[in-house]
């Protein structure tokens, strides 16, 4: 039977190079909500390196070598929208890999391409010509203004454990087409490409957020010599995070881990990340107004106390599966949630939908293999609905946070009842097709 279950996926597979071998991730299916579709802007898309110097090599601690030091380079993939040429198209191919990391026989590292929406090493489009390109109520401001800054929000955004910059580019370029730079981190020692010891994950998500933040608001500077320069506002961003990201992303904006969690790190370094260490609280960034968590990893796991999460001040959106095996959910995901008490929060949950509610569709090399194929598919939901739901509400989400735009009843959504059914008859949530809302919950509390 397994052989003939191989067989049959190899099929699939080459079907699906065959008749896929123009798809593109994240257009939008017949069904997909009213914000999943693309934007006006063309896209352009850059990878850049950064080397953040003289960081904790935490996976060479020992009692011996108390602090082992090196240059942590990271690879960033960066969306922004763009001034083509009439000759130009938006089409790319992007380069990942397969596998759990290195040496693994059962998942070698093996690349794939997969074809993306955007122009490699495109000219950016000023921000001052974007605000006169019909962005009204999609990309800019109820006016069709950018933001107050003049110039795009940026969006940082942090892959799981292991991932890479590139699993979640249905979204990037679908919110580079609306009129943000989106800046995604190649986490070293956590793609799976390089996959190495947990402990490095759990230390330096936060601090290579920072570390990227306050890069690209260099680059964002006049004369700086970046394409960036004048065009992304680092002061009005937003992180959206999956899994480890997610757990990253809470970490940055104020939940700091337990006492009991400190020890998940040699040596006691992930005190740097704890909640009630001065150094930790004085690291709050206020350029940092809003955080998309998918399937955030922690919950589950204790990392988190109640005063920990109540550090959380910046409004969130919560993606989850309500059976998250990884995460957690009633005991993951549901609890940070609600206990993020002093932040503005929503919470979207994918009813019967497990870890995956964050990275693109399976590409048909995956077929092969099928851990490969099930660490990016849902048992129960099709990818490619998923990712257009996902672009719809991270629209409204961000588009209010960072731009002020009028898109609050996108969010104000027919509450749960106390059985856990929905008020209304959920085909009718904004921006829905009638009837197409079905499987989902929506949550919304306040800050206290």
């Amino acid at each position: 039977m397994k052989a003939v279950h191989r067989m049959l996926l190899l099929a699939l597979a080459m079907a699906a190079g065959q008749t896929g071998a123009q798809e593109y991730f994240g257009d939008a299916r017949p069904d997909a909500p009213e914000l999943a579709k693309r934007g006006p802007l063309a896209v352009g898309v850059r990878t850049l390196t950064a080397a953040h110097n003289d960081q904790l090599d935490i996976l060479r601690y020992s009692a011996e070598q108390p602090d082992p030091r090196y240059a942590r380079k990271l690879t960033l993939e960066v969306w922004y929208p763009a001034r083509l040429s009439s000759a130009q198209k938006e089409h790319t191919v992007y380069t990942d890999v397969l596998g759990s990391g290195p040496n693994d026989p059962k998942r070698p590292n093996t690349p794939f391409r997969f074809n993306g929406r955007a122009v490699r090493d495109a000219a950016p489009l000023p921000p001052g010509a974007a605000s006169g390109a019909g962005l009204a109520e999609v990309a800019a401001g109820p006016t069709g203004a950018l933001p107050v800054s003049g110039r795009y929000p940026l969006v940082l955004l942090s892959h799981g454990y292991p991932g890479s910059r590139l699993q979640m580019s249905y979204l990037t370029e679908n919110l580079a087409s609306k009129g943000y730079v989106v800046v995604a981190i190649d986490h070293p020692e956590s793609t799976r490409a390089d996959k190495a010891g947990f402990a490095s994950t759990l230390l330096n998500r936060r601090l290579d957020d920072l570390f990227v933040l306050d890069t690209v608001a260099g680059w964002a500077k006049p004369g700086s010599g970046n394409f960036l320069a004048g065009v992304v506002d680092a002061d009005n961003t937003a992180l959206i995070g999956y899994s480890m990201g997610g757990y990253g992303a809470l970490n940055t904006v104020g939940a700091g881990v337990s006492a009991a969690a400190a020890a998940y790190v040699p040596g006691g370094k992930l005190a740097v990340n704890q909640q009630g260490n001065p150094q930790y609280e004085a690291a709050r960034d206020a350029r940092i107004k809003a955080v998309v968590a998918f399937a955030p990893w922690g919950g589950a796991h204790k990392v988190w106390d109640d005063a920990g999460l109540a550090g959380v001040r910046t409004p969130v959106l919560f993606i989850s599966g309500d059976q998250d095996d990884v995460a957690g959910y009633q005991d993951g995901v549901l609890q940070l949630f609600r206990k993020t008490v002093h932040a503005d929060r929503y919470l979207l949950t994918y009813v019967g939908g497990r870890h995956n509610s964050a990275p693109n569709p399976p590409s048909p090399a995956m077929w092969r293999n099928f851990d490969d194929f099930q660490s990016y598919s849902e048992p129960l939901w099709d990818s490619r609905r998923i990712n257009n739901i996902n672009q719809h509400f991270v629209t409204a989400f961000l588009g209010i946070q960072l731009k002020n735009e009028p898109f609050q009843s996108y969010l104000d959504l027919p509450p749960l009842q106390a059985d856990g059914t929905i008020k209304e008859d959920p085909g009718l949530w904004k921006g829905f097709p009638k009837r197409a809302a079905l499987g989902l919950t929506w949550q919304h509390l306040s800050g206290q």
